[in-house]
């Protein structure tokens, strides 16, 4: 049966379809106009390069408890402050103290008196040699092979544990998962079975001569021994020998773990609407080799750049943005665990953070933790940040720093921003770290793409 509606009728009912339309129409024009200007404001007059060439050559390699990671809280402070930002501010906490001393000397021999020079570092947390040791190395592929073995096998040797990352992966943040516990749990597992030290081969992507360090992990109940990485060099090589016989590593270290001491995460904001929170940052403490430069200041200068742009560019957020130059991710996370705790003491209300920690390289998307329909705004913009290249979106990692606020708010999105990936572990934690290495072009691309995701997600998460 037809029925007959009246014009006046059909537009009571078209009428807000047709606003509807044009609203969404216009804001989307709105958000392409505004990310338009993000990333202009970037590639143009962007800042980033500069303060990044700043924080590595001014100051330098950032170990937590050192001068020179007090003088980056300083730097910090002061850049922030020239911004003119709403706020700025220093968060006190309590960090530890872990120091290198003098250059770590390896070598190896075989039952023919050759001997081969090795290139080491301390694995952060490891203790020193008191002078100069010597063992009889014995090679276990992994931590898991370790476990397997008797402590009549290992006791007072020299284990090392030779995996390779896997080539095969894509992402070569996949191969370093599966080689971390090599140099995370390694140490700890050896010395339960009364090995007199430890080393590793590099968690690193390329064959070359550069040892990479982090941090090692000891139970309280568990002595600890002085742990190092070789370069993935010197492991092939090492392997090499072991395969022709008997072969001994002499080894000096002269690290040291020395009491907590105060620093400071360092905070600015944008003032929103209202009293809810976006966490943006990195971590402005990094290794003792190097400079820090990817890891993680691209991160801190991203973070900085980000909010400068959105203060440039007059944009009045409908939540507090929060920029976090977090301290201490690399040797105990005291940096990001104390900012959730104190943000949930002062009963704050965090909806969304967004972390950079996977260096200066270009920007590909970002990684949506799990948790609600979180991907699924992300991906409303899938269209308006194609134009910039950014078209990896999935369920992933958001970051070391911004993890613990899950703690706190179990609900809140958390995101970490992905990039090519392919050359970020020929640098992790090396002294080939180090400001040349970034691309200025790519560090300003992800700053954009910092401040883009930013206001997008303040936009959304209303």
């Amino acid at each position: 049966m037809y029925v007959h509606l009246p014009k006046i009728t059909i537009m009571k009912f078209l009428l807000p379809l047709l606003l509807l339309f044009s609203f969404t129409n216009t804001k989307a024009q709105a958000d392409s106009t505004f990310i338009r200007n993000i990333y202009n404001q970037a590639l143009e007059n962007g800042e980033a390069y500069e303060n990044l060439r700043s924080l590595c050559k001014d100051i330098g390699a950032r170990v937590t408890g050192s001068a020179e990671a007090e003088m980056a809280v300083k730097w910090g402070e002061k850049l922030l402050k020239s911004y003119h930002f709403d706020k700025v501010y220093l968060q006190e906490i309590q960090v530890p103290h872990w120091e290198r001393g003098t250059t770590e000397a390896a070598w190896i021999e075989n039952e023919k008196g050759d001997i081969l020079k090795l290139n080491i570092l301390a694995l952060g947390g490891s203790v020193g040699t008191n002078g100069l040791i010597s063992g009889e190395l014995i090679e276990v592929k992994n931590v898991e092979a370790l476990k397997l073995l008797s402590t009549d096998k290992i006791k007072d040797k020299i284990v090392f544990l030779s995996e390779a990352f896997n080539q095969k992966h894509i992402n070569t943040f996949q191969a370093y998962g599966g080689c971390y516990p090599l140099r995370g749990n390694g140490a700890n597992e050896a010395s339960k079975l009364g090995a007199k030290a430890i080393v590793i081969r590099s968690l690193a992507t390329p064959n070359d001569n550069y040892p990479h360090t982090g941090s090692t992990h000891f139970d309280d109940n568990v002595t600890k021994i002085p742990a190092a990485a070789m370069s993935t060099q010197n492991a092939d090589e090492v392997s090499k020998w072991l395969k022709q016989g008997k072969v001994t590593l002499k080894m000096e270290m002269d690290c040291k773990t020395f009491p907590d001491v105060t620093s400071y995460n360092v905070i600015a904001e944008i003032t929103g609407k209202d009293n809810k929170i976006i966490t943006i940052g990195g971590h402005l403490d990094s290794w003792d080799v190097g400079e820090g430069a990817h890891d993680d200041g691209a991160g801190i200068v991203h973070s900085i750049e980000a909010l400068r742009i959105l203060k440039t560019l007059n944009y009045k957020p409908n939540h507090t943005i929060r920029c976090v130059l977090f301290m201490n991710e690399e040797n105990g996370n005291l940096g990001g665990k104390s900012y959730a705790k104190l943000a949930k003491e002062a009963n704050e209300e965090h909806v969304c953070a967004i972390e950079s920690d996977r260096g200066g390289f270009l920007p590909i998307g970002f990684d949506v933790v799990e948790n609600k329909n979180y991907l699924e705004i992300v991906l409303k913009h899938k269209e308006l940040l194609a134009d910039y290249d950014l078209l990896k979106f999935k369920n992933g990692y958001g970051g070391v720093d911004i993890g613990p606020l899950k703690e706190y708010y179990p609900d809140m999105m958390q995101l970490g921003m992905a990039i090519n990936s392919q050359a970020y572990f020929n640098y992790h934690h090396s002294a080939a770290d180090v400001f040349e290495t970034v691309n200025k072009r790519e560090l300003e691309l992800g700053a954009a793409a910092m401040a883009t995701m930013v206001y997008l997600m303040d936009e959304s998460l209303k």
